[in-house]
């Protein structure tokens, strides 16, 4: 049976980019960006509008193509808005070439700082600056040359993530091929005053020293194999005991005492003891240079690392960043720093995590399938169950 075509977009299906002027004041410093070759002054095509044709592609559930976005750039409400005219789909694939994805990573960082953090309390006050850091791949076609992963037969780029834990919200990001160094990534984007909660992929001596040195901690996850010289036995109290540490160590060193492979610094290891969901008993040992924080906090702020794994489910599956828009390098990145603004968006806008149902109510409140106060009732309903969970969770 052959493949029916799929009809074309109407401007009633676009109704709610009414709203979109809301992101004009960050997309207007992007309107000088890629116009330098420009000599005749004679481009139609510029950053800012590439960047609302984006966004257009993921807050509308019926744009999901390239040749979905070139269709709607012909219609009479994207044109008003971004004052685009009707870009050819070879405009739209020379733009990835032209405009530079760095401005936009500025954006992302800058969305990131205005988030408010989403969770309150003494913990929280603690582990303010909880910084989650790892890397996705993003899987590539055969002809992307440049995304090197396993072989000359598997491609993929790879996002490498900085998420704010206690804001719900990604503040950096970066884009390699496949087989990008996650440590040589991070020790180049690392920021002041964060506290870093990162994988055993991320247990390199340097990158730990230059997390230091730039003026922020880390808890990082370690081989229990590692050599340590040891200062002290910290006492366990019982909150630490229930968190399931079995062990507290303040440390003088890492690694050997003489030789190349040694850390020399005052350091603190947490050993920790969970059940896997196989059965299995599992010790993790944490390394921080936090001797401020309760055993149980180290162990609580390992724990928050998952939340970049559940970020990433998201981006995928949700956002649909599983499918690229663009074949080279820079057309990934921005297209990956497109769908962190919309993400970043929506929490400032509802002023929560993103969730798929949200998702789909605020796509449907852009098409008009919603009005605004289904949309708010909506919210409501979502804060109306966190408050009653909370106070279930005082009582207990």
């Amino acid at each position: 049976m052959p493949r029916q075509r799929r009809p074309e977009l109407q401007a009633s299906d676009l109704h709610g980019l009414k709203y979109f002027p809301l992101l004009q004041e960050l997309l207007v410093r992007l309107r000088d960006v890629g116009t330098a070759r420009d000599k005749a002054g004679n481009r139609q095509l510029f950053f800012d509008q590439y960047t609302g044709l984006l966004l257009l592609y993921f807050f509308s559930p019926v744009v999901t193509s390239l040749r979905g976005l070139q269709q709607a750039s012909a219609l009479a409400k994207v044109e008003k808005l971004l004052g685009v005219q009707r870009v050819s789909l070879g405009s739209l694939s020379e733009a990835t070439g032209v405009f530079d994805a760095a401005p936009l990573r500025s954006i992302v960082q800058e969305l990131a700082q205005r988030a408010m953090p989403l969770e309150h309390g003494a913990e929280a006050q603690a582990l303010r600056d909880l910084t989650a850091v790892d890397g996705t791949l993003l899987p590539a076609l055969p002809k992307m040359l440049w995304a090197l992963w396993v072989d000359a037969d598997h491609h993929a780029a790879k996002l490498h993530l900085h998420f704010d834990v206690l804001k719900g919200v990604p503040c950096d990001a970066t884009l390699t091929q496949g087989n990008g160094s996650e440590t040589e990534q991070l020790q180049a984007t690392l920021s002041p005053h964060r506290l870093y909660v990162l994988d055993r992929g991320y247990a390199s001596y340097q990158l730990l020293q230059a997390i230091l040195a730039i003026g922020s901690s880390f808890v990082v996850r370690v081989k229990d194999n590692i050599g340590y010289g040891l200062t002290c036995e910290r006492p366990l109290t019982d909150a630490a005991r229930a968190a399931g540490v079995v062990r507290d160590l303040e440390l003088l060193r890492l690694g050997t005492l003489y030789g190349p492979g040694s850390f020399l610094h005052k350091l603190r290891l947490v050993v920790v003891r969970r059940t896997c969901p196989d059965g299995r008993i599992e010790e993790l040992w944490l390394l921080t240079d936090r001797f401020d924080l309760d055993a149980e906090l180290v162990a609580l702020a390992y724990r928050y690392r998952w939340t970049v794994e559940l970020f990433f489910r998201w981006f995928k599956c949700i956002l649909g960043c599983r499918h690229l828009l663009a074949l080279d390098a820079n057309g990934v990145a921005i297209q990956c720093y497109v769908a962190l603004i919309a993400s970043l968006l929506v929490t400032l806008w509802t002023g929560r995590k993103p969730t798929k149902r949200t998702w789909e109510m605020i796509q449907f409140y852009l098409i008009g399938w919603a009005t605004l106060e289904e949309l708010q009732a909506h919210l409501e309903q979502l804060q109306a169950r966190d408050d009653a969970q909370a106070r279930t969770h005082t009582l207990a």
